[in-house]
């Protein structure tokens, strides 16, 4: 039974994920955890502090890799393009129950300091395409490939190939499929590994 405040949070994770934010509450989340409500509350003061603690981590590695690698890593080509694609295929899979609860219900949540967060590295994102990336062509494979890869690993349980490929599988099948959409060498993201040591 998890009753650590790490427990917890998959817990409700798998909660709001499968039930939604609104549709899921503290009780319900402490007995699928076979805890009391109040030892969720001793942990989290509110069912929004618990959201908050459930996407911070997706959030942090975001931003870690937007301060590591950079979004014009993806412009660079080489190894530092690979490596951005590499660390954003690595943070959807690591993360993508976090991802399926903002895309589909952020809409219903805008209210929340959680999700105005993510709302604006997403806005960080879009204006960085709109304004350094140049040929229309070239903001729809970008928005494509990074937009598509999350939405359809956001959505796989209910989109994505059945039955589901093992985790080594999926991520090679990505980075293949998003290197070709964004013109990124394979020989590059064969080396991305190498490179992740140098710059972490």
């Amino acid at each position: 039974m998890p009753t650590t405040a790490d427990g917890l949070r998959r817990v409700a994770l798998q909660e709001f994920a499968a039930a939604g934010f609104h549709g899921t509450s503290l009780q319900q989340i402490a007995q699928r955890a076979g805890v009391s409500k109040a030892t969720v509350l001793y942990h989290f003061a509110s069912k929004e502090v618990l959201l908050e603690a459930v996407l911070s981590p997706a959030l942090d590695e975001l931003e870690r890799i937007l301060h590591e690698v950079g979004l014009d890593g993806l412009r660079g080509g080489g190894e530092r393009s690979s490596l951005f694609l590499e660390r954003f295929v690595d943070f959807l899979l690591e993360h993508r129950s976090a991802v399926y609860v903002f895309i589909n219900q952020s809409a219903s949540l805008l209210d929340l300091p959680v999700i105005q967060r993510a709302m604006a590295k997403v806005e960080l994102i879009a204006r960085y395409f709109e304004e350094q990336v140049g040929s229309l062509e070239e903001r729809v494979r970008f928005g494509v490939a990074l937009g598509g890869a999350a939405y359809l690993l956001a959505g796989a349980p209910q989109i994505g190939p059945a039955p589901q490929p093992d985790l080594p599988e999926l991520r090679s099948t990505l980075l293949a499929v998003l290197g070709d959409l964004l013109a990124i060498e394979p020989r590059a993201l064969a080396a991305a590994s190498d490179a992740h040591a140098t710059i972490d």
